[in-house]
């Protein structure tokens, strides 16, 4: 089991863990995946983020990010909600030299139902963002991964990472995401995507709802994922775990113990 742990990331809001379960993630060497929010960037000072950021590095323990992502657009075509946008991920890229992350997640965050209509202007607001962005935590010595998430198909995106193609900015395969808001097959996704996979979400759900729960409990076929997606991928990609439950991340893990294809 310490094996796995050893190749996995657990997500895990900064609030939670500096509250709440730093000493277990402390004790049990879990690699953290911290979710950064806006409460939690105006609540803490450098100094706290520093302080935790140091435990975990005296522990060897491996760090990503997860940036902001509610009420955020970095597509949008109102001024201020992508300038706002862009001050969250600043705020978390200031964070990087204390951590030292491996990449950093954001929602690509194209929804058909609010931008379908404006898709080109979604699409141009989105390269300014993640090419500024991209730019930015490579020269950190970290790597942006985009996420889908209410995504509907891979095509929606795959204009987007061919337009950042050579731009160090990777996809996030979120499969908890594409089970749940997604009629395109998987095999369509990772045929699309799968050149850019860098990182992957795992949850499980039970094909309608974004349910979070243990890997092995809902519906989701890890078995065949991980088979077309060894074919499509060379190596390991970063594998976040991403329960919701305390008590979803070991039986998650024994799974992933069970089935790991790499």
């Amino acid at each position: 089991m310490r094996k796995i742990r050893e190749k996995v990331q657990i997500n895990i809001p900064f609030t939670m863990l500096h509250d709440s379960y730093l000493e277990l993630f402390l004790e049990e060497r879990f690699n953290p995946e911290i979710g950064f929010d806006a409460e939690s960037l105006h609540r803490f000072s450098l100094e706290e983020f520093r302080q935790v950021a140091e435990q975990c590095r005296e522990q060897g323990l491996r760090v990503t990010f997860h940036a902001p992502f509610v009420d955020l657009s970095p597509g949008s075509p109102d001024p201020d909600v992508w300038r706002l946008t862009r001050r969250r991920y600043e705020q978390v890229v200031d964070l990087i030299p204390l951590f030292r992350p491996r990449t950093m997640v954001c929602h690509a965050g194209f929804e058909r139902k609010r931008y379908g209509y404006l898709q080109d202007v979604w699409l141009e607001k989105s390269l300014k963002m993640w090419r500024w962005l991209g730019k930015r935590v490579y020269e950190e010595g970290t790597q942006l991964m985009l996420e889908n998430v209410f995504e509907e198909s891979p095509d929606e995106l795959q204009q987007l990472f061919k337009s950042l193609d050579g731009e160090k900015v990777g996809f996030c395969l979120d499969i908890g995401h594409q089970s749940a808001f997604s009629s395109t097959p998987l095999e369509t996704w990772i045929d699309f995507l799968g050149d850019s996979i860098g990182q992957l979400h795992l949850h499980d759900n039970r094909g309608n709802e974004d349910d979070h729960i243990a890997l092995g409990r809902g519906t989701i076929d890890f078995r065949r994922f991980f088979h077309v997606l060894r074919k499509a991928v060379a190596g390991p990609p970063v594998v976040t775990l991403e329960p919701h439950r305390k008590e979803e991340v070991w039986p998650s893990l024994e799974f992933l113990a069970e089935e790991w294809p790499w």
